[in-house]
């Protein structure tokens, strides 16, 4: 066998159609695409960003991302208020872990800031990532301590 007697397989190579060039090449007139209709006309069956009468997507994405700017770099916090603080007994040292056994955060993982809406009357020491003035101020007038935990 010789290079000049290499041939492809039987049916591995097909002529392109040709379309568009009179009746008797049999792809002539419309070309295969039937008549009339939006898919008959050029441009890929209309236009590639046109939707009927919905919003096109590229302007619907703002609305899906949410609302103005959100920073990648942003911390989510779990809330506490000092309210809910005020069932421990006194003395207790609160901790993030000890809120998360108590059901109290949402996302274990997030560090804790505390609030300082309601009011406490039992001397507790509290450590979390992060305390509002309000709220170490009751924490301190009912004679515990606020801690401030790095992240």
């Amino acid at each position: 066998m010789k290079l000049h007697d290499l041939k492809p397989n039987e049916g591995a190579k097909r002529n392109r159609k040709r379309v568009g060039r009179g009746i008797a090449a049999g792809q002539g007139k419309t070309a295969g695409r039937g008549t009339k209709g939006q898919h008959s006309r050029t441009g890929f069956g209309g236009h590639l960003y046109r939707q009927g009468g919905n919003l096109p997507f590229y302007r619907r994405l703002p609305f899906m991302r949410g609302e103005g700017f959100r920073s990648i770099n942003r911390v989510e916090y779990n809330e506490v208020n000092v309210e809910t603080l005020a069932k421990f007994n006194a003395g207790t040292e609160v901790t993030p872990e000890l809120m998360a056994g108590q059901r109290m955060l949402h996302k274990n993982q997030n560090p804790v800031a505390i609030l300082g809406n309601g009011d406490i009357k039992v001397a507790l020491t509290v450590k979390a990532h992060r305390f509002t003035a309000s709220a170490k101020a009751k924490i301190e007038a009912a004679g515990g301590k606020a801690e401030v935990i790095e992240i």
